[in-house]
């Protein structure tokens, strides 16, 4: 046998920072991770600091690499996937960001998605982008630093000014200052990009005021975009995988054939469905976004991204104080026969798919005398998998191709076996959930380790892939029906609960 190669995969998420090298049979061999610090100046704004991103990735990085005794030229590819939509502005004389990065889940921009919408541009945005107005998108957020930075809009106009997402940032901090990149699936989440053309849109630059000189180069998801500097790992190691989280996590899950689906399962839950070269435009409050590019080949995906799942759970634990960790949930919530007519939608940040309510608010009802701690606790665990019944439901009707009924799933909140089998049971499909369950970082691994060589082909890629379980629906149809018709019943009084001009 010859000497072991290695991508090293960089999975820069919401609330912490990883890094996880996998072998030549797409094993994980060791992980880093940090977790950085969440910042909200007001109600409904999220912001990190764009250095706490970087360093904390990078002290993944070595954490990562300290675990294992390899040699750096036996890397062969950095492979990055990052949480999507969130938007940096830094200067490209300094490498400095001229404000804090602005989150997805932030909602400061509400109000100008608003007019955008009154002023009649909802169809525009969407033929073009596949997108809807949303304030969760980049374009608003870039327009909103340029307004609010004082100086920002001129230093924009005389081109000094970069706009990117999270893989932006982290390749222009990789390069050495030498690279301002992004791939096909994250400039497709920008609000500014035509899937199309598959160029920076000029009407809509013009709209949202976003100079073009801001806009990184697009270059494939799979394919040698740049090197990482020697001066950080010794060697310049080919940065040859990017992708948004959730479009790495499909190509992770093997979901390379259209009608193939899958769930990631995180903060919050992003549902794809592949759709290969066809654009499908949505007329059910899905988005359609680009999946990943290789070999100049651009193919599609249906998505619904709901914004809050995983993070209900830390709610629990956090504000609630009900559970003192994740773990104890699944117990809990069997230890009540069903959710007593008690149903949670966790609106926190307004609702996404298919809703794509900015003003709704998470709302408890159904409470009775006889409701307790485990009717709250299984009821938020329901509430994962209603939610994406939601989005399947609105994927069927989107989609006129052939779904395949077996939904792949990842992503912690999946890892507790009542939520995977409540969700079989809502959706009537089997759910599958495979042994490795970082799916995203593999994602990102395999992309890279497709362009560099590691592996000959989606066949090699296809025995990495396994299974850990199958959980296949047990409840009947009219017990399904009653308690999703009570779910959306609680979503009609969480909707539009927030007073707006």
């Amino acid at each position: 046998m010859g000497k072991q190669s290695y991508v090293l995969a960089l999975d820069q998420g919401t609330t912490s920072s990883r890094s996880i090298l996998f072998n030549d049979q797409g094993i994980p061999v060791s992980i880093g991770q940090k977790e950085f610090r969440q910042i909200y100046p007001k109600p409904g704004w999220v912001e990190h600091d764009p250095e706490d991103i970087w360093q904390s990735q990078w002290q993944s990085i070595q954490q990562c690499l300290s675990q294992v005794d390899i040699e750096i030229k036996d890397i062969k590819a950095i492979g990055i996937t990052n949480q999507r939509e969130t938007t940096v502005v830094w200067d490209k004389r300094s490498g400095n960001s001229i404000y804090n990065a602005i989150v997805w889940q932030c909602r400061r921009t509400a109000e100008v998605c608003d007019q955008l919408r009154e002023q009649g541009y909802v169809d525009l945005f969407q033929e073009k982008t596949g997108l809807v107005i949303d304030a969760y998108f980049s374009g608003t957020k870039v327009s909103w630093i340029l307004d609010n930075v004082d100086g920002a809009r001129q230093l924009a106009q005389d081109g000094y000014l970069a706009f990117g997402t999270i893989d932006s940032w982290l390749i222009y901090k990789l390069s050495g200052g030498k690279s301002h990149l992004t791939d096909y699936s994250n400039a497709s989440r920008t609000l500014l990009y035509n899937i199309h053309s598959l160029k920076w849109d000029d009407e809509l630059l013009d709209l949202l005021r976003v100079p073009i000189s801001m806009c990184p180069q697009v270059v494939d998801s799979s394919g040698i975009a740049t090197y990482c500097d020697p001066s950080w790992l010794g060697e310049p190691i080919p940065i040859a995988g990017i992708a948004g989280d959730q479009q790495a996590a499909l190509f992770g899950q093997g979901c390379w054939e259209p009608g193939m689906a899958k769930n990631t399962y995180g903060t919050g839950s992003f549902l794809l469905v592949n759709t290969g070269s066809e654009v499908i435009s949505s007329k059910n409050g899905l988005v359609t976004t680009i999946a990943w590019a290789i070999d100049g080949k651009v193919s599609y995906a249906l998505e619904g991204s709901i914004f809050v799942t995983g993070a209900v759970v830390q709610w629990l634990r956090d504000e609630l104080q009900l559970i003192q960790n994740a773990e104890q949930t699944q117990e809990i919530a069997q230890s009540v026969p069903d959710n007593g007519g008690v149903y949670i939608v966790p609106a926190f940040v307004g609702l996404g798919a298919p809703y794509w309510d900015s003003y709704a608010r998470g709302t408890i009802v159904g409470l009775t005398r006889g409701s307790n701690r485990a009717h709250i606790v299984r009821a938020a665990l329901e509430s994962i998998a209603y939610q994406s019944r939601d989005v399947v439901k609105a994927m069927k009707k989107d989609y006129k191709g052939e779904i395949v009924d077996i939904l792949r799933v990842d992503g912690g909140a999946i890892s507790n076996s009542f939520v995977a089998q409540f969700q079989a049971d809502l959706l009537g499909c089997v759910v599958e959930r495979p042994q490795v369950t970082e799916t995203t970082a593999m994602g990102a691994a395999f992309l890279a380790g497709l362009a560099t060589g590691v592996w000959d082909g989606f066949e090699p890629l296809a025995k990495a892939w396994k299974r850990d379980a199958l959980f296949y629906p047990s409840m009947d149809e009219q017990n399904r029906q009653l308690l999703y018709q009570g779910w959306k019943k609680a979503v009609q009084r969480s909707k539009d609960w927030i007073e707006h001009s």
